[in-house]
């Protein structure tokens, strides 16, 4: 998010870069983070389906929280409930949502530097994707993620308690959105864009 200070790509005192690492980063398989650099460039293009934007949607006092991952090609977004913003919590919640998408539809995952997407590991393990990180104060990078949360605004508007929001009201919100023609899809909605490339990727 932007303004928030960078807590993954940090560079470690000296003393500390030779010690044994950190528990958080220890339980995954892809070791330090990705930089949006190392990203491969058809992402960016949106030539394939499958890319995703994830990030966190904070309500009340910043006490209740929301997950929001977003197909960068279709638009298509998925959201969830958080029971706070501890990273394994992220985590978890991200794997449920994004394997609802078929295996040839979780490519990539850009994430923000929040400490609440420190395991990022565990959603790659689980999910079989690979994340990267936009660089610090560049929202811009995940734009699809950022310009989507300002549409699930509509709904949700800044200052709602999500705890007071049920499951099935927030479904309806990103159903509606999901649903709305898109001028960048042709005025095709995301749904009709995500839900035909996905019936391809399972007929194959």
């Amino acid at each position: 998010m932007p303004g928030r200070r960078d807590a993954l790509h940090a560079p470690a005192p000296a003393a500390e870069r030779t010690a044994a690492p950190d528990p958080l980063w220890a339980a995954g398989a892809s070791g330090r983070p990705r930089g949006i650099e190392s990203r491969p460039a058809l992402v960016s293009a949106r030539s394939r389906f499958g890319d995703w934007e994830g990030d966190t949607i904070g309500g009340t006092w910043n006490r209740s929280h929301l997950a929001t991952h977003v197909e960068r090609k279709s638009r298509y977004l998925l959201a969830g409930k958080l029971d706070d913003r501890k990273a394994d919590t992220f985590a978890d919640r991200s794997v449920t949502l994004l394997n609802t998408a078929p295996a040839q539809l979780r490519q990539t995952l850009t994430l923000d530097n929040g400490s609440e997407c420190a395991r990022f590991s565990k959603i790659e393990h689980a999910t079989g994707m690979r994340v990267y990180f936009a660089a610090p104060y560049a929202a811009w990078q995940r734009g699809t993620n950022e310009n989507t949360n300002g549409l699930l605004r509509q709904y949700v508007p800044k200052g709602t308690d999500f705890r007071r929001v049920t499951a099935r009201a927030l479904q309806r919100a990103v159903d509606r959105l999901n649903h709305r023609p898109r001028k960048c899809l042709g005025y095709q909605t995301p749904h009709e864009v995500f839900t035909t490339a996905a019936r391809g990727a399972l007929a194959k």
